[in-house]
């Protein structure tokens, strides 16, 4: 059986909650703050509690800056309308008088635009509406906010003291939105800077998550979907459409799902997102499991649906009285029903990505080792097909099948062995038959042949190649060995080993 991290993001996903759902989850809270007193990093306390959310108990993770480096945004107070109806949907805290100038998304900004359009925020105080009461423009401030690239990013995670594994999940977060940042903004990622104002709760919450994330020890992690309001947000640059652009750009760079609710309000943070897409490696709950633990991270705004990430611990289950050979190794003498694949290989089943690229001056030699490493490195499927390019040059097209986790390995097999520059990738879904893979006996040695289950029931049984080649060496060697037993005075023919094995794999039941 299969451990497993569910993130049910029905309400949506932010830093905070994510960081939450998990210590409710059993991540050492003591671990977490050796974590951060360790960070290169000043001006910030972490306090963890428990709230009340649609009566659901869930934990609470908050970031408080001291007030050189205090983040504005309350509560997105400037969401969708003003007044009255701002302050219903985010909960109250809001001076119809005052849409903040000063918001920070985690202090996200692309350099040459000086701030953001929008900003997720790690402090989110649930405080009467003139607590905080900051009304003044940027240039107003009493400090100087300086700000801080990838390389500091990166230079204050991997002097922190946590693992290997935590600082590389905080580093594939960061890039991720530096990404998506970049593509908002139309500037290169390296230009993205993160405003000191923002990047202190904003390094602290991503390098939470990872901490806590490594800390229960888990690798698979499913998302089937990120839910996301609808509606407005307005910052001090004009009125944006929620999602807001970076979290489009990080579920579409993903391919993750978005699911949009009836429901006015930013529900998907481009931290949360980037967290989820950093993370996740099956698009799709197994079809049988038992749950193992529940955690509830709660969020700090108040909307129509409460604002609450739940993540799951799961075991994936085989069917009743199966056994799993992956797991034990092992293989009976005897034939019979070795594996339900559709069940022990479910990730991903249904949901696959294919990869293609067009080159037309790269030899046959350099294309067939170029296969052999993609099958080698985990490759569902990788064929060439003949095609014609610019001036009508023949050349080759590269296809490659693959699950998600395995884009970035494969790429890089296919830049690095073959000419091309760039390579397409689609997210696809197929339909596919349940089937198992059989193993019978036959006086030559064993052999596997694979049993499918069509829709209507019927049953169609296909012995594998590499165990009928097999039988016919073996059948030869057999042959040069008893010359005198009439049985083996003549080796198989391909189509005869091909029958012996489809016979026994029919004797099966089952």
């Amino acid at each position: 059986m299969g451990r497993m991290l569910y993130l049910e993001c029905a309400s949506g996903i932010s830093g905070d909650m994510a960081v939450a759902a998990l210590l409710d989850l059993g991540a050492s809270e003591e671990r977490l703050r050796n974590a951060l007193d360790s960070l290169p990093v000043d001006g910030f306390e972490v306090r963890v509690s428990r709230v009340k959310k649609s009566g659901l108990d869930a934990c609470d993770f908050d970031v408080v800056l001291d007030s050189a480096h205090e983040n504005h945004d309350h509560d997105m107070a400037y969401l969708h309308g003003g007044g009255d109806e701002v302050a219903r949907l985010s909960g109250g805290g809001f001076d119809g008088g005052c849409a903040h100038a000063h918001h920070h998304e985690h202090g996200h900004h692309a350099h040459e635009s000086d701030e953001r359009d929008h900003h997720e925020h790690g402090h989110h105080h649930e405080r009467a509406p003139h607590e905080h009461d900051h009304h003044h423009e940027h240039d107003a401030h009493g400090h100087h906010h300086e700000h801080r690239g990838m390389p500091e990013i990166e230079a204050i995670i991997r002097d922190a003291d946590i693992t290997d594994r935590a600082k590389e999940i905080a580093l594939r977060i960061f890039g991720i939105i530096a990404r998506a940042e970049a593509k908002a903004h139309g500037v290169p990622a390296d230009q993205v800077h993160f405003h000191e104002v923002g990047a202190v709760d904003s390094i602290v919450d991503v390098v939470s998550f990872a901490v806590c994330f490594d800390d229960l020890g888990l690798d698979d992690v499913v998302v089937e979907r990120l839910c996301e309001g609808r509606g407005t947000v307005r910052c001090q640059h004009g009125v944006l459409p929620v999602p807001v652009p970076a979290v489009s750009h990080v579920v579409a760079e993903a391919g993750i799902p978005l699911f949009i609710m009836d429901v006015q309000g930013e529900f998907v943070t481009p931290t949360g997102a980037a967290i989820a897409a950093a993370v996740r490696t099956r698009d799709a709950l197994p079809a049988r499991f038992t749950v193992e633990r529940i955690g509830l991270g709660a969020g700090k705004r108040e909307y129509a649906v409460p604002s609450l990430l739940r993540a799951i611990i799961i075991q994936e289950e085989l069917k009743k009285g199966s056994d799993n050979p992956i797991a034990s190794g092992r293989w009976a003498a005897s034939n019979e029903v070795r594996l339900g694949l559709d069940e022990a290989c479910a990730m991903n089943e249904a949901h696959i990505w294919k990869l293609e690229c067009d080159v037309d001056d790269c030899t046959g030699e350099a294309l067939g080792f170029t296969m052999e490493r993609l099958f080698a490195a985990g490759a569902r499927e990788a064929h060439f097909m003949p095609i014609y390019m610019k001036k009508n040059r023949p050349a080759w097209q590269i296809q490659v099948i693959c699950t998600r986790d395995l884009i970035p390995t494969m790429e890089a097999e296919l830049f690095a062995h073959t000419t091309t520059i760039g390579i397409r990738r689609t997210p696809m879904e197929r339909t596919v038959l349940p089937r198992e893979e059989l193993r019978v006996s036959t006086p030559f040695g064993p052999a596997r042949a694979k049993r499918v289950t069509l829709p209507d029931g019927r049953r169609r049984i296909t012995p594998e190649h590499d165990s009928v080649q097999a039988l016919v060496e073996a059948s030869e060697s057999a042959t040069k060995e008893a010359v005198s037993d009439d049985a083996l005075q003549r080796s198989l023919t391909y189509q005869e080993a091909y029958a012996l094995v489809l016979r026994a794999a029919e004797a099966i039941e089952g």
